[in-house]
Protein backbone atom coordinates (compact mmCIF):
# COMPACT_ATOMS: atom_id res chain seq x y z
CA UNK A 1 0.00 0.00 0.00
CA UNK A 2 1.66 3.22 -1.17
CA UNK A 3 0.89 5.78 1.54
CA UNK A 4 1.41 9.52 1.24
CA UNK A 5 2.48 10.96 4.61
CA UNK A 6 2.07 14.73 4.95
CA UNK A 7 1.95 17.23 7.77
CA UNK A 8 1.62 20.93 8.49
CA UNK A 9 -0.12 21.98 5.29
CA UNK A 10 -0.98 25.24 7.04
CA UNK A 11 -3.65 26.39 4.61
CA UNK A 12 -1.23 26.46 1.66
CA UNK A 13 -3.24 24.97 -1.21
CA UNK A 14 -0.57 25.70 -3.82
CA UNK A 15 2.01 23.66 -1.90
CA UNK A 16 -0.51 20.87 -1.26
CA UNK A 17 -1.40 20.59 -4.94
CA UNK A 18 2.29 20.47 -5.85
CA UNK A 19 2.83 17.60 -3.41
CA UNK A 20 -0.18 15.66 -4.70
CA UNK A 21 0.96 16.06 -8.29
CA UNK A 22 4.53 15.04 -7.45
CA UNK A 23 3.50 12.03 -5.37
CA UNK A 24 1.29 10.56 -8.08
CA UNK A 25 -1.15 7.74 -7.41
CA UNK A 26 -1.32 6.59 -3.79
CA UNK A 27 -3.49 4.10 -1.93
CA UNK A 28 -3.90 6.17 1.23
CA UNK A 29 -3.07 9.57 2.70
CA UNK A 30 -2.01 10.12 6.29
CA UNK A 31 -2.07 13.79 7.29
CA UNK A 32 -0.43 14.44 10.66
CA UNK A 33 -2.25 17.66 11.46
CA UNK A 34 -2.15 21.44 11.19
CA UNK A 35 -4.22 21.54 8.04
CA UNK A 36 -4.97 25.20 8.78
CA UNK A 37 -3.20 28.22 10.24
CA UNK A 38 -0.70 30.71 8.76
CA UNK A 39 -1.73 30.33 5.10
CA UNK A 40 -4.52 31.83 2.96
CA UNK A 41 -6.48 28.70 1.94
CA UNK A 42 -7.96 26.91 4.98
CA UNK A 43 -11.32 25.99 3.43
CA UNK A 44 -9.78 24.98 0.13
CA UNK A 45 -7.21 22.71 1.80
CA UNK A 46 -9.86 20.99 3.89
CA UNK A 47 -12.02 20.42 0.82
CA UNK A 48 -9.06 19.03 -1.14
CA UNK A 49 -8.17 16.60 1.62
CA UNK A 50 -11.73 15.31 1.54
CA UNK A 51 -11.18 14.19 -2.05
CA UNK A 52 -8.16 12.00 -1.28
CA UNK A 53 -8.23 8.19 -1.00
CA UNK A 54 -8.41 6.50 2.41
CA UNK A 55 -7.65 9.72 4.25
CA UNK A 56 -6.53 9.65 7.88
CA UNK A 57 -6.16 13.15 9.30
CA UNK A 58 -5.04 14.21 12.76
CA UNK A 59 -5.70 17.35 14.76
CA UNK A 60 -2.77 19.76 15.09
CA UNK A 61 -2.47 22.65 17.51
CA UNK A 62 -3.63 25.19 14.92
CA UNK A 63 -6.60 22.98 14.05
CA UNK A 64 -7.45 22.81 17.75
CA UNK A 65 -7.15 26.58 18.11
CA UNK A 66 -9.43 27.13 15.14
CA UNK A 67 -12.27 25.36 16.94
CA UNK A 68 -11.54 26.91 20.33
CA UNK A 69 -9.87 23.90 21.95
CA UNK A 70 -6.61 25.81 22.52
CA UNK A 71 -6.59 29.34 23.96
CA UNK A 72 -5.17 32.16 21.86
CA UNK A 73 -2.78 32.92 24.74
CA UNK A 74 -0.83 29.77 23.86
CA UNK A 75 0.32 31.41 20.59
CA UNK A 76 2.65 34.31 19.89
CA UNK A 77 1.18 37.62 18.69
CA UNK A 78 1.51 36.89 14.97
CA UNK A 79 0.10 33.38 15.29
CA UNK A 80 -2.83 34.80 17.30
CA UNK A 81 -3.56 37.19 14.44
CA UNK A 82 -3.57 34.24 12.04
CA UNK A 83 -5.92 32.22 14.27
CA UNK A 84 -8.33 35.14 14.68
CA UNK A 85 -8.46 35.58 10.89
CA UNK A 86 -8.94 31.84 10.53
CA UNK A 87 -11.90 31.73 12.91
CA UNK A 88 -13.60 34.46 10.89
CA UNK A 89 -13.19 32.74 7.52
CA UNK A 90 -13.85 29.05 8.20
CA UNK A 91 -17.05 27.69 6.68
CA UNK A 92 -19.47 25.49 8.62
CA UNK A 93 -18.28 22.53 6.53
CA UNK A 94 -14.65 23.20 7.45
CA UNK A 95 -15.51 23.53 11.13
CA UNK A 96 -17.37 20.22 11.00
CA UNK A 97 -14.29 18.56 9.50
CA UNK A 98 -11.95 19.99 12.13
CA UNK A 99 -14.27 18.92 14.94
CA UNK A 100 -13.88 15.27 13.90
CA UNK A 101 -10.09 15.21 14.23
CA UNK A 102 -8.06 13.60 17.02
CA UNK A 103 -4.36 14.36 17.67
CA UNK A 104 -3.23 10.71 17.85
CA UNK A 105 -4.26 7.30 16.54
CA UNK A 106 -2.85 3.96 15.36
CA UNK A 107 -3.17 3.04 11.70
CA UNK A 108 -1.87 -0.16 10.09
CA UNK A 109 0.40 -0.83 13.10
CA UNK A 110 1.90 2.68 12.96
CA UNK A 111 1.34 5.26 15.69
CA UNK A 112 0.41 8.65 14.25
CA UNK A 113 0.67 11.80 16.38
CA UNK A 114 0.73 15.45 15.47
CA UNK A 115 3.47 16.50 17.89
CA UNK A 116 4.66 13.49 19.90
CA UNK A 117 3.21 10.30 21.41
CA UNK A 118 3.79 11.75 24.89
CA UNK A 119 2.12 15.12 24.21
CA UNK A 120 0.24 14.70 20.92
CA UNK A 121 -0.66 18.37 20.39
CA UNK A 122 2.20 20.56 21.64
CA UNK A 123 5.56 18.83 22.22
CA UNK A 124 8.38 19.58 19.76
CA UNK A 125 10.66 16.62 18.99
CA UNK A 126 13.78 18.48 17.90
CA UNK A 127 16.57 16.54 19.62
CA UNK A 128 17.63 12.99 20.42
CA UNK A 129 16.99 13.33 24.16
CA UNK A 130 13.33 14.32 23.72
CA UNK A 131 12.85 11.61 21.11
CA UNK A 132 14.38 8.93 23.37
CA UNK A 133 11.97 9.82 26.17
CA UNK A 134 9.02 9.36 23.80
CA UNK A 135 9.73 5.75 22.84
CA UNK A 136 8.04 4.63 26.04
CA UNK A 137 4.76 6.21 24.94
CA UNK A 138 3.98 4.04 21.90
CA UNK A 139 3.98 0.28 21.35
CA UNK A 140 4.06 0.03 17.55
CA UNK A 141 7.33 -0.36 15.61
CA UNK A 142 7.06 3.13 14.10
CA UNK A 143 5.64 6.50 15.08
CA UNK A 144 5.10 9.31 12.55
CA UNK A 145 4.92 12.90 13.80
CA UNK A 146 4.85 16.45 12.43
CA UNK A 147 4.69 19.82 14.24
CA UNK A 148 8.38 20.82 13.98
CA UNK A 149 8.23 21.44 10.20
CA UNK A 150 11.61 19.66 9.94
CA UNK A 151 12.07 16.26 8.24
CA UNK A 152 14.02 13.85 10.46
CA UNK A 153 14.34 10.23 11.59
CA UNK A 154 14.99 9.21 15.20
CA UNK A 155 16.08 5.56 15.17
CA UNK A 156 16.30 3.66 18.46
CA UNK A 157 19.73 2.07 18.70
CA UNK A 158 20.29 0.15 21.91
CA UNK A 159 19.98 2.64 24.75
CA UNK A 160 20.48 5.61 22.45
CA UNK A 161 19.18 7.36 19.38
CA UNK A 162 20.56 7.59 15.85
CA UNK A 163 19.35 10.88 14.36
CA UNK A 164 19.21 10.97 10.56
CA UNK A 165 18.23 13.66 8.09
CA UNK A 166 18.05 11.81 4.76
CA UNK A 167 18.49 13.83 1.60
CA UNK A 168 15.43 14.50 -0.50
CA UNK A 169 14.88 11.79 -3.06
CA UNK A 170 16.39 9.01 -0.94
CA UNK A 171 14.70 5.96 0.53
CA UNK A 172 15.34 4.56 3.99
CA UNK A 173 14.29 1.15 5.26
CA UNK A 174 12.74 1.72 8.67
CA UNK A 175 13.78 -0.66 11.41
CA UNK A 176 12.10 -1.38 14.72
CA UNK A 177 11.90 1.18 16.31
CA UNK A 178 11.86 4.71 14.98
CA UNK A 179 10.09 8.07 14.99
CA UNK A 180 9.81 9.70 11.55
CA UNK A 181 8.82 13.24 10.58
CA UNK A 182 7.99 14.02 6.92
CA UNK A 183 8.54 17.78 7.33
CA UNK A 184 6.03 20.45 6.37
CA UNK A 185 4.02 20.82 3.18
CA UNK A 186 3.06 24.46 3.60
CA UNK A 187 5.73 26.09 5.78
CA UNK A 188 9.09 24.22 5.90
CA UNK A 189 11.53 25.38 8.56
CA UNK A 190 14.76 23.60 7.60
CA UNK A 191 16.02 26.39 5.29
CA UNK A 192 14.66 24.55 2.26
CA UNK A 193 11.47 26.32 1.07
CA UNK A 194 10.30 23.41 -1.07
CA UNK A 195 7.26 21.49 0.16
CA UNK A 196 8.28 18.38 2.09
CA UNK A 197 6.57 14.99 2.35
CA UNK A 198 7.20 11.24 2.45
CA UNK A 199 5.96 8.07 0.80
CA UNK A 200 5.65 5.09 3.14
CA UNK A 201 5.31 1.47 2.02
CA UNK A 202 4.14 -0.66 4.97
CA UNK A 203 5.06 -3.94 3.27
CA UNK A 204 8.72 -3.05 2.76
CA UNK A 205 8.86 -0.53 5.63
CA UNK A 206 10.44 1.94 3.22
CA UNK A 207 10.31 5.70 3.86
CA UNK A 208 11.00 7.87 0.83
CA UNK A 209 11.68 11.56 1.50
CA UNK A 210 10.69 13.99 -1.22
CA UNK A 211 10.70 17.75 -1.85
CA UNK A 212 8.87 19.69 -4.54
CA UNK A 213 8.96 23.31 -5.64
CA UNK A 214 5.80 25.39 -5.80
CA UNK A 215 4.84 28.96 -6.66
CA UNK A 216 5.79 30.70 -3.42
CA UNK A 217 5.33 34.30 -4.69
CA UNK A 218 1.75 33.50 -5.71
CA UNK A 219 0.96 32.29 -2.19
CA UNK A 220 2.67 35.31 -0.66
CA UNK A 221 0.58 37.64 -2.81
CA UNK A 222 -2.63 36.04 -1.56
CA UNK A 223 -1.45 36.15 2.05
CA UNK A 224 -0.67 39.85 1.69
CA UNK A 225 -4.12 40.50 0.21
CA UNK A 226 -5.71 38.69 3.15
CA UNK A 227 -3.81 40.87 5.63
CA UNK A 228 -1.89 37.99 7.18
CA UNK A 229 1.28 38.71 9.21
CA UNK A 230 4.34 39.80 7.24
CA UNK A 231 6.61 37.38 9.09
CA UNK A 232 4.52 34.41 7.97
CA UNK A 233 4.64 35.72 4.40
CA UNK A 234 8.40 36.31 4.21
CA UNK A 235 9.44 33.06 5.89
CA UNK A 236 8.03 30.98 3.03
CA UNK A 237 10.83 32.18 0.74
CA UNK A 238 13.61 31.21 3.10
CA UNK A 239 12.17 28.06 4.61
CA UNK A 240 12.67 29.21 8.20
Amino acid sequence: MRTLVISDIHANLTALEAVLADAGAVDAVWCLGDVVGYGPDPNECIARLGELPNLVCLQGNHDAAAIGELPLESFNAEARTSVEWLRDILTPESLSFLLTLQPMRVENNVTLAHASPRQPVLEYLLDSYSALENFGYFDTPFCFVGHTHVPVLFIKHGAGINLQIPAAGTSVELHDRCIANPGSVGQPRDRDPRASYAIFDPESASWHYKRVEYDIPEVQTRMLAAGLPERHISRLSGGW
